[in-house]
Order: structure tokens, then C-alpha cells, then sequence
């Protein structure tokens, strides 16, 4: 199991890193590789090949923003779940986002915003079959539950 974190550029580094991080209290291997859909095709289509045919990737996530040709470009490639987590530009106020929202028919990047949670569902589609995975995301769940929990008995208590 591995999830390749594919971003656009050096420049996504501490964003992905973000998204590593998070996978790491999960137990989820990843790896950070940088490959551009606009700039090095050739590159990306070489490294989805290589992962394609290792069998070793559960899920793929990738970082990229402005115009993300890079999510549905992956996507349409693999067999695997992609989930496009682009970083949020306040040059555009937000319309960039929209590049990753609209995809051409048979290509469906899964679109989550916030780097933990795409961590999160990453983990989630990986402990379909790892159950210590799985493990690991119901106490990450049962943990945030028990401080609402804590949180509303303290406040209850003012």
C-alpha cells in the first residue's frame, strides 16, 4: 500500500507536507513526487506507469492549483482513487477551484480542500483493506467525538 502525493510543483512542497504529516498518524506510506501536467507530461505519465503496474498504489493525491490539468490528467490514467487536494490562491479569490471541480465524462477526481482530510479519506480508502487502518481512523474519530464530548460537559459547567 502507498500513496503517491503528486504535486505540480516544488512550490505545493509545504502543503503536501501537510498531507504527508496526516498520514503518518494514520500508518499510511506515501511518498512526495513532483511532476506537472502542463510542463512534464512525459515525467508524469512514466511515473503513473510505474505505479500502475507495481500494484503498490491504494490511492493517489494530488496538489495543484490554478489551472489542476494535473488531477484529471492522473485520474484519467489510473485505476486507482485520486484526490485532488489544490491549494487555495487568493490571486483568483477562489475561482481556481473550479479547475478541479469540472472534469470531462469517465474522469472523477474526488475534490477535498483541506490537507488533513484529504489525508483522511485516503487513509479511509486504504483501511477497505488494512484493518489496522481502519483501526486507526475510528480511534482518530472516536478521539475528535470524546473532545466535542469534553468540550460541550465544560461548557455546560460554566
Amino acid at each position: 500500500m502507498l500513496i503517491p502525493i503528486i504535486m505540480g510543483s516544488k512550490a505545493d512542497l509545504p502543503f503536501a507536507e501537510r498531507i504527508g504529516k496526516a498520514l503518518e498518524q494514520f500508518g499510511v506510506p506515501y511518498e512526495l513526487r513532483i511532476a506537472s501536467a502542463h510542463k512534464s507530461v512525459v515525467h508524469l505519465l512514466r511515473m503513473l506507469q510505474s505505479y500502475e503496474e507495481s500494484g503498490r498504489a491504494t490511492a493517489y493525491i494530488t496538489v495543484a492549483g490554478r489551472s489542476n490539468a494535473l488531477s484529471g490528467l492522473v485520474d484519467a490514467q489510473v485505476t486507482a482513487p485520486v484526490i485532488a487536494c489544490p491549494p487555495y490562491g487568493e490571486a483568483f479569490a477562489g475561482a481556481d477551484i473550479y479547475s478541479s471541480l469540472r472534469m470531462p465524462k469517465g474522469v472523477a477526481p474526488l475534490v477535498v480542500l483541506d490537507p488533513e482530510a484529504a489525508a483522511l479519506a485516503a487513509a479511509k480508502l486504504v483501511g477497505l483493506a488494512e484493518p489496522a487502518v481502519r483501526a486507526r481512523v475510528a480511534a482518530y474519530q472516536a478521539g475528535l467525538a470524546a473532545g466535542i464530548e469534553a468540550d460541550d460537559d465544560a461548557i455546560l459547567q460554566r
